[in-house]
């Protein structure tokens, strides 16, 4: 029977030229599938939201959170977006010397706008069809509850939040790659990304949806209301700025989740199973079982 699975060491050298494909495609489709990854995950957080917000308990809702939001990278892994936060493990291949450290930045840059884009789009959309109104308004409250929390993080916190985060979402995606088969494949993404949700981390394109949505919702009177009734303090109303979403989420939490994926898992498993391997003769393609996978344009 075929082996469903890649083994570790095959996993690593796959993300070779997989990081160098990336690497290689045009603006246009780093644009186009950025948009597709960040609307994939703009809709996971807002399916979270409506899940959740009228749950009491924080153990419970961040639960069932995290179940509902895996839903998104599902989407981006198996339909072949490009999503910066995944996009960390191209380290991979420029520690390989298959791929230069500029086309790693190239990409990371059209990436992220694309992302913010596609995400910008469903904010705008679900603002638009009055999601918001659920539950007399308290979906509106809970949006703004949940964006000025963010934006009150301290520059550390959410910069750790954000290392924790993607080394668990770059676990989610290394470990995908390893399955052959669509079922592995989601079952792999599944536990990690439960997990981060679950445990109140912080994710750059998913913040792209959740705090701008807060700031758009805060100029309804009846969302504010729910807000306030929530718990949500006037001087918290005040701090939910575009310059705070920026300053002090976008920029910490982006930090963070590019050492947790690129470092932690990217860099890690590059060492452990890539460096100096070559000279070694351990290299996963030389055991006859796996050579690195042609590259399409």
């Amino acid at each position: 029977m075929e082996n469903l699975n890649l083994s570790p060491a095959e996993t690593a050298e796959k993300f070779v030229a997989v990081g160098r494909m990336k690497t290689e495609l045009p603006i246009y489709r780093l644009l186009i599938l950025g948009i597709l990854a960040g609307a994939f995950i703009a809709f996971a957080s807002e399916g979270s939201n409506m899940a959740v917000h009228t749950i009491e308990s924080a153990g419970i809702a961040k639960a069932l959170a995290g179940a509902l939001f895996s839903a998104g990278l599902m989407m981006v892994v198996i339909t072949g977006a490009e999503l910066f936060t995944g996009n960390a493990l191209i380290v991979v291949s420029c520690l390989e010397k298959s791929a230069g450290w500029g086309k790693l930045l190239k990409n990371w840059f059209f990436v992220y706008i694309g992302n913010f884009a596609g995400a910008m789009l469903i904010v705008v959309f679900v603002y638009l069809s009055g999601q918001y109104n659920f539950s007399g308004g308290m979906l509106g409250g809970y949006t703004i509850k949940t964006a000025v929390y963010k934006v009150g993080l301290t520059f550390t916190n959410a910069f750790f939040m954000g290392v924790l985060c993607n080394w668990l979402v770059c676990m989610a995606v290394w470990m995908s790659c390893s399955a052959k088969d669509i079922p592995g494949k989601l079952l792999a993404i599944f536990f990690p990304i439960w997990l981060f949700v679950a445990s109140g981390f912080e994710h750059s394109i998913a913040n792209m949806y959740y705090i701008p949505a807060g700031i758009i919702a805060k100029t309804n009177r009846l969302w504010v209301e729910q807000a306030v009734l929530m718990g949500v303090s006037e001087s918290g109303l005040e701090s939910l700025t575009w310059g705070a979403f920026i300053t002090k989420n976008l920029i910490p939490v982006t930090l963070g989740n590019i050492v947790g994926g690129s470092l932690f898992v990217g860099a890690a498993y590059w060492l452990s199973f890539l460096y100096k391997s070559r000279k070694k003769g351990i290299r996963a393609e030389k055991s006859g079982s796996f050579g690195r996978p042609e590259i399409k344009s």
